[in-house]
Formats: C-alpha cells, structure tokens, sequence
C-alpha cells in the first residue's frame, strides 16, 4: 500500500503536516488546528484497517482529511468507501479540497454534520477510527460498539496524551467482553478493540 501512495496524496500529506506542524507552536486557537495524526499511526491504521473483514469503513472525526487518506489506502485495496463525518465548516472545505487534491474523491464520503446524529443507519461496520472531541469518545462507543462485526476493529486515538479525558471510553473498552482491547504505544497511543 505505501509504495502505492501518488505522488498527489503525498504532496497533500506533506502541505497538511506542515500546517499541523505550524499550528502546535503557533499559538493556533484549539478548534481551528488541525490536530492531526502523525505518519506512524496513519500507516498503522492502513495496515490495522487492510485486514480487517468487508464491511462499512467509518471515521469519527475528519478535520481536513489527513487520515482518510491513510484510511483510504486500505479501502481501496479492498474496494470499499470510507465514510467520515465532520462537523465544522472550515474543517469540510479543508476535507473536500484534501479529497479532491488526493485523487481519492470516489472512495471517500465525507458526511457534514454530526456523527452521533448521523451513524444510526449505519451498520456492519468493519472498522471505525474515532479522533472527534475527547469528551464525547464514550457516546462514540456506545454509538458504534453494537454496529461492529465479527473480526472488526475501533481504533481511538489519543489513548496515551489525553488519557484520563477519555478514561471513560478506555474502561469501557477494556470490560467489554465483546472486544478484545489494548492500548498500543504508537503516535498519541490508539486503543485498538477487536470484536471477537
């Protein structure tokens, strides 16, 4: 899949991880930053998402669409979509251009709007990877836990760096005998949760 990457998703790469690399010691406002994934985790979750069973392909949590491309490398291989949800305006016009500039406008579906509004018809989800607001990570998974199929995987950033604001969801997680969970030490550090 990384050797697979056209030369217009790296270029898009690159332009977006030099404004996330801008907006950490800029003094950018919160929600404005892109507050994206490094590298690292993106092509784990490509690897994470390349092997997991056909189903629908979620993202909670676009921003300007820096891990729907990695996300993408493996829907592509698998000739799936990826649906991703974002909520603020400047952020979708950001993800429509990163789609657009990418190339990979016809596997991704970027849905406007709220996704704990929006995921409720939608099931057999094969894999989901959820980077919104810390605080609602918990009503993420009690959205999205019961929609997963068997050999699925949620993946939720920010395991690590914000650790006891989504405690909640981590705990979870971990006590749901549905799934089994652990927190890998990549990036922020991802919980990763298999539904058995």
């Amino acid at each position: 899949m990384f050797s697979e990457i056209s030369e217009k998703m790296e270029k898009r790469m690159k332009f977006l991880e030099e404004i996330d690399k801008k907006d950490r010691t800029n003094g950018t406002e919160r929600l404005k930053r892109l507050r994206q994934i490094p590298p690292e985790t993106g092509k784990f979750l490509a690897l994470s998402a390349s092997n997991c069973p056909d189903g629908n392909f979620i993202e909670i949590g676009t921003s300007a669409g820096y891990s729907t491309m990695w996300i993408s490398l493996a829907a592509k291989e698998k000739n799936l979509k990826v649906k991703t949800f974002e909520l603020l305006e400047e952020k979708i016009k950001l993800a429509k251009e990163t789609f657009y500039e990418a190339g990979i406008s016809d596997i991704v579906e970027l849905i406007e709007g709220d996704a704990l509004s929006n995921l409720e018809n939608i099931n057999n989800v094969s894999f989901c990877f959820i980077d919104c607001e810390k605080e609602i990570y918990e009503k993420c998974w009690d959205l999205v836990s019961g929609k997963i199929i068997k050999n699925g995987l949620i993946i939720a950033d920010n395991a690590i760096n914000h650790y006891d604001t989504i405690k909640p969801m981590i705990d979870k997680a971990i006590s749901d005998e549905r799934f089994d969970s652990l927190i890998v030490p990549i990036g922020r550090g991802e919980l990763v949760c298999r539904r058995k």
